[in-house]
């Protein structure tokens, strides 16, 4: 059987349905928020029919990561009862998909194990699955501490770094620079940390890129087109005091 709406079966073997999921196939134009709270008046009570609870929605903008926003849990009885108010074709599929999936936990129930060897069986694939759910979970914690933006502190180390790899070039080489001509260093060093990070701005950088970036630093020098175009500077600033 398709799974047209996600449910979730519960440590006491009841099975909830997220409203935010149903709601979303049956194409609802109203806002969820709105559409719950109209279905929620048809008579079904709080932490009977259904339990209120914050999840993580990946946030779109241009920081990333995630907010928290409101779903709710409801039972299989009130999500039937929901998809059945609707009176549209979407309501009628949903309705008869929550029947067969109640026939289906049905007869789970009636397939439990009864012998010590059986349950134990049981037990150890319950731990066995845990485990897989909690490398997964933790897997995908790491990713998204890896995602966040980087901390003022970090930012602010990376740009005083970035100043004084500068520095330390123009006078390890002895080189004396206008303005002009300083600056084509710092374009050439920022424009390897796009390149070795992947971001289009240095406000874009990730918690994962901190290390990828103090790396770069250490080991960069200004390419020869960037040095070459310094000379060429320099060429026209003594140029122009000849004219002068």
């Amino acid at each position: 059987m398709d799974e047209l709406v996600p449910v979730q079966k519960q440590k006491d073997g009841s099975v909830v349905v997220s409203g935010r999921d149903l709601h979303d196939f049956l194409d609802v134009k109203t806002k969820y928020a709105d559409w719950f709270k109209r279905m929620s008046e048809y008579g079904f009570d709080e932490n009977i029919d259904f339990a209120v609870f914050l999840k993580n929605e990946k946030d779109d903008t241009a920081f990333g990561g995630y907010r928290k926003i409101t779903d709710h849990a409801m039972t299989l009885d009130m999500a039937k009862e929901i998809s059945m108010i609707q009176r549209t074709e979407r309501g009628k599929q949903a309705r008869q998909y929550f029947i067969e999936i109640e026939k289906r936990y049905k007869n789970q129930q009636s397939q439990l194990p009864t012998s010590p060897t059986e349950m134990l069986k049981l037990a150890i694939n319950s731990t066995l699955e845990t485990a897989d759910k909690v490398e997964a979970l933790n897997t995908r914690m790491d990713e998204f501490e890896q995602n966040a933006p980087i901390d003022p502190g970090e930012y602010n180390y990376l740009s005083k770094r970035i100043s004084s790899e500068v520095q330390n070039y123009v006078v390890s080489h002895h080189m004396i620079l206008n303005q002009k001509q300083r600056s084509q260093l710092y374009k050439d060093v920022n424009r390897g940390v796009k390149e070795v990070t992947g971001v289009k701005t240095r406000s874009q950088l990730r918690k994962k890129d901190f290390d990828v970036v103090d790396r770069y630093l250490m080991n960069w020098t200004p390419s020869p087109a960037t040095l070459m175009i310094i000379d060429q500077l320099r060429d026209e600033a003594k140029e122009q005091e000849r004219l002068f």
